[in-house]
């Protein structure tokens, strides 16, 4: 990667960091899953405070660091405003990015789960049935990492997702309760 890159991506994760900075994972078109650290964004007058919000689709710019990548600018391109006047649809998004940001490594480029996870948050936008897009998330997931056949039916989709990543999801519980 170059000094300063720019891409598109979805915001998978966030956590909070010292007083006004916020460390921020963003699973990127060009880049694959990247860490970057965002600074100031805590701060109320900050113009990036809504556009690294989690499952949000945007543009970025930023600069390679030592350790942490700095994200400079961003830019909306959909915040998926449809799924967020829904507590079931937001738990289901939260459960897309926790996955997405577990089965992949650190700028790990993967173009085809790009497209799937932004294609499942577009769906979710109009969707009603929010148990069946689950399992076939989990499904298309699981057979674009290679980890399952495709065509073949998965008996228990939670236990192998949870078996591949080696760990609990903490959406699933709150994901199955609402879309159940």
């Amino acid at each position: 990667m170059k000094k300063t890159f720019s891409s598109e991506g979805i915001v998978l994760a966030r956590k909070n960091y010292g007083e006004a900075d916020r460390i921020v994972s963003i699973f990127s078109k060009h880049f694959g899953r990247l860490s970057f650290i965002a600074k100031g964004v805590r701060r109320p007058i900050s113009r990036k405070r809504a556009s690294l919000e989690i499952f949000t689709h945007i543009s970025f710019f930023a600069h390679s660091g030592r350790s942490l990548d700095l994200i400079l600018e961003t830019q909306i391109i959909d915040s998926f405003r449809e799924i967020r006047k829904s507590l079931k649809k937001v738990s289901l998004a939260y459960f897309y990015c926790e996955v997405v940001g577990r089965i992949t490594r650190e700028a790990e480029k993967n173009l085809e789960l790009y497209n799937l996870l932004l294609n499942y948050l577009e769906e979710l936008k109009t969707e009603k049935n929010l148990k069946s897009v689950r399992l076939k998330f989990i499904y298309d997931v699981l057979v674009i990492m290679g980890f399952w056949p495709k065509g073949k039916e998965i008996p228990n989709p939670d236990a192998l997702l949870e078996a591949v990543l080696e760990r609990r999801l903490s959406s699933v519980r709150v994901g199955k309760k609402l879309t159940s």
